[in-house]
Order: structure tokens, then C-alpha cells, then sequence
């Protein structure tokens, strides 16, 4: 075959031929090694599913920009089953902002994982231990020796690491890039979908962490301000740079509470805003000349990177005004915070000028909710939440940090947290006298 031929066709492949022979002999001798290979494809096409998902396109299939990236063969796994252990092929992936991690495997797979994670996900369900516990039965068999003080002890693991991350201290760490985002869901009893509202960063260290997540009963100022100020209180630092969505409530807690950091407002909500208000036809055309305002400025971090970006939109401007105002008025409200992005290390831009990279785990948490409907509780939504979103924090990624970087990175928090004062604002006695 070819090395073009997907892992699960060559299975396919192999469950043919290991039919044919099983014609030819006897059935009973080749009996488990096909249902060997049939657990193998199972396994390997939800696998498949997931990168395709994942993606958004099939194999050698081109995508739109905001699903950059590709496939990157794949490599041997592993996992224990029913069937006994066998080996899958996990697909590989490059030049994603979040690393690919499938939903199905997860990291060190073994039975004894994927039966917590039954059980996990029955837990977040709002089932009873009972309930669970009938659960596993019926897909692992009568025989399963899952006892109900196992079901209870992972349940009550589970919450109890939960209530740790929600209230653990913040102080030890130092965050250069905050980013903030909500998401729907359906909680209480006769109300509509409600946000729960979610904090992330990229430490000094370069490092992704998931620092805080709590529900609201709307994007207001007032529920952005409550969260941000209690991340605050559990010690976290004024970050260098918040990044976030045009929300009015957002945007007005975090420059309030966060009065000294810069705002970066995401590129990529403000390039489906123009589009909005550009005909079909021509949205391609549009959206290709947004991203050059942006994209491969030849000119340092700083103000000239921004004086280079504000050029290239009056020259954006100039072009369109008269056919599309409204999506020129859109590109010019706020435009300062669309370029603040443009004072940090160039090889940070591409991760820091937008929020998007969380919103595909949104999506997937909000796929495993729409199955179950309401949730059963405020409790329940937030514990599933929280369990998508802390492995899946396991993938994001965060930047690489090089000398430079960290220099100007240095540089640019003494200007924002410790300015040096003008000499007319320097006490009397420090104001050398005139010669």
C-alpha cells in the first residue's frame, strides 16, 4: 500500500484478508484475531473522525485561516481493551495554535483511564453513584468488578480536585498574556443558557495555565468585575496584556480592575464583524486585504510596527469606504487596541493577537452538553466545564521565550507597573538645582 493509504483502510484491509483465510480454514481459528482487528478500527476511525473534527476538513483537504495546521503522519499506541491490548496509530499534528488531543484516548491511555473517565463523565452528568455505577455495567458487562466504593472514591476525587483548583492561590504566578471568555449553558431550572465565564494566560515563563472559571448570570460589567477581582484576591498579578472579544461588560471590568495592563481586542471577532456587514460576493476579497494590515509587518515591535499597521488601514480605508463604509467604520472603532499587540516580541503576535484558540474547546464542551440537555445543576455544568477544559489545557500552548523577548517583555512591565517618574513630578529634595 501506499503511504497514502489512512490507517484505518489498511485495516480495513487486514480484516478482508484475515476474513479470507478464516473462508478457507477454520472460522473459530481466526475468530479473535478479527474481532481484535475490528476493536482496532473502531478505535482508529474515531480517531480519524477526531483530526477531521478537528480541523474542520479532510486528509490533503485545503481550510480557511483560522484553521491552520496540518497532519503530520502518525505514530504507534498502544491501549488496553476488552479485546486484550492493541495497537492504534495516532495521528500527529503541525502548526496548530492548540495541539490536537483526542477526546477518545486522552494522555497514558489504559482500561483503568477510560473507566474513570466513565466515570468522571456520568459524575458531571449529575448521576448518582448508583446511577453510575449501573453505568459502567452496561458498558463493561455484569461481570465488571467495579465495586460502588470505587465509583464513590473517583466521584468524590474528582469533586474534591475541583474544589481545590477553584480556590487554590494565584500569587506564585506571573502572567504576561490574559485572555477571558464566556460560553452558554443551560444550568438552572427554567432559566436560559447562562455564561460561565473563563480565565487563561501565558506565563513570564512562556507556559499556558488555566487560571479561573466561575459562572454568571450575564457577560455584565458588574459579573466580569466580581471574577476578575476575585482571581485578585486569590493573588494573581495585573498581566501585561489582556486579550478578549469586543464585549462592552468585559472590556469595562478588565480596564477597570486591570487599569494598568494594555487591551488587545481579538483580530479575528473584529474580521467577522466586517464581513458582516460586507456582501457575499465580496467577502473573500475583503477579508483577504483585512489580514495584510496585520500580517508580515516589516518593522519593529513597537511604534513602528503600529505606525506600519495604521498605514496600511487609512490605505484599507481610502479603498473601500465608498462601497463598504459600514465595514470601514467597523475597522476604525477601537482600532488602537486591534495593533496593541504590535508592541510585544514579533514572535508572540501570532498567539496573542486573538482569543480564538479556546473556542473550539467551548465547542466541544457545549457538544457533550447539547446530548444531556439542561444540566442537572449549576454544580454539574461547572464540574463538566472544568474537566474539559483542565485537560484540555493540557494541549494549549503557550511561547517560546527568547533573550529578546524577555528583555522587551522586562522592559515593557517597568514602564506599565513601575514608571520612572518626569523631574516635575519627582519630590523637591531628588530635583538636582539649576546650574
Amino acid at each position: 500500500m501506499t503511504a497514502r493509504v489512512s490507517p484505518t483502510e489498511r485495516i480495513r484491509a487486514e480484516i478482508d484478508e484475515l476474513i479470507a483465510g478464516a473462508e478457507r480454514g477454520s472460522l473459530l481459528e481466526h475468530f479473535e484475531e478479527v474481532a481484535r482487528a475490528a476493536v482496532r478500527l473502531v478505535f482508529q476511525t474515531a480517531l480519524e473522525s477526531e483530526v477531521t473534527e478537528f480541523f474542520g476538513r479532510e486528509r490533503y483537504a485545503r481550510g480557511e485561516r483560522d484553521q491552520e495546521g496540518s497532519r503530520n503522519g502518525y505514530s504507534p499506541l498502544s491501549i488496553k481493551t476488552t479485546a486484550g491490548e492493541v495497537t492504534l496509530q495516532r495521528p500527529k499534528t503541525r502548526g496548530t495554535e492548540v495541539a490536537f488531543a483526542s477526546r477518545l484516548l486522552g494522555a497514558g491511555v489504559t482500561r483503568t483511564n477510560a473507566l474513570e473517565s466513565l466515570v468522571i463523565a456520568g459524575f458531571v452528568r449529575g448521576l448518582s453513584v448508583r446511577d453510575v455505577e449501573a453505568s459502567l455495567a452496561d458498558a463493561l458487562g455484569p461481570e465488571s468488578t467495579v465495586s460502588k466504593s470505587t465509583v464513590s472514591r473517583i466521584c468524590e476525587a474528582n469533586k474534591d480536585e475541583f474544589d481545590t483548583w477553584r480556590t487554590r492561590d494565584l500569587s506564585g504566578i506571573e502572567v504576561d498574556y490574559f485572555f477571558a471568555d464566556g460560553s452558554y449553558f443551560r444550568m438552572h431550572p427554567g432559566a436560559p443558557a447562562e455564561p460561565v465565564l473563563v480565565a487563561w494566560g501565558i506565563t513570564s515563563a512562556g507556559k499556558p495555565v488555566f487560571l479561573g472559571m466561575e459562572p454568571g448570570s450575564s457577560e455584565s460589567h458588574d459579573a466580569w468585575a466580581g471574577f476578575f477581582r476575585g482571581l485578585n484576591a486569590r493573588g494573581l498579578r495585573d498581566p501585561l496584556l489582556i486579550i478578549s472579544d469586543g464585549g462592552k461588560g468585559l472590556i469595562g471590568a478588565a480596564e477597570i480592575v486591570f487599569d494598568r495592563s494594555l487591551r488587545q481586542r481579538c483580530l479575528i471577532h473584529r474580521a467577522r464583524n466586517i464581513l458582516a456587514k460586507v456582501p457575499v460576493h465580496a467577502q473573500g476579497k475583503i477579508k483577504a486585504e483585512y489580514w495584510k494590515i496585520f500580517d508580515d509587518l516589516d518593522a519593529e515591535p513597537g511604534a513602528a510596527a503600529q505606525a506600519a499597521a495604521r498605514n496600511r488601514a487609512r490605505a484599507f480605508a481610502s479603498k473601500w469606504r465608498q462601497l463598504y463604509p459600514a465595514a470601514v467604520d467597523c475597522l476604525q472603532d477601537d482600532f488602537e487596541h486591534l495593533i496593541t499587540y504590535l508592541r510585544f516580541p514579533a514572535e508572540h503576535h501570532g498567539r496573542i493577537r486573538h482569543s480564538n484558540f479556546i473556542e473550539r474547546t467551548f465547542g466541544e464542551t457545549r457538544r457533550r452538553v447539547k446530548v444531556i440537555g439542561r444540566l442537572p445543576g449549576e454544580r454539574s455544568c461547572l464540574s463538566l466545564v472544568w474537566a474539559v477544559l483542565d485537560r484540555a489545557s493540557r494541549g494549549w500552548r503557550g511561547v517560546n521565550q527568547t533573550i529578546p523577548s524577555i528583555r522587551l517583555l522586562v522592559e515593557l512591565r517597568r514602564e506599565l507597573f513601575h514608571p520612572v517618574p518626569l523631574d516635575d513630578e519627582l519630590p523637591a529634595e531628588t530635583v538636582s538645582p539649576a546650574a
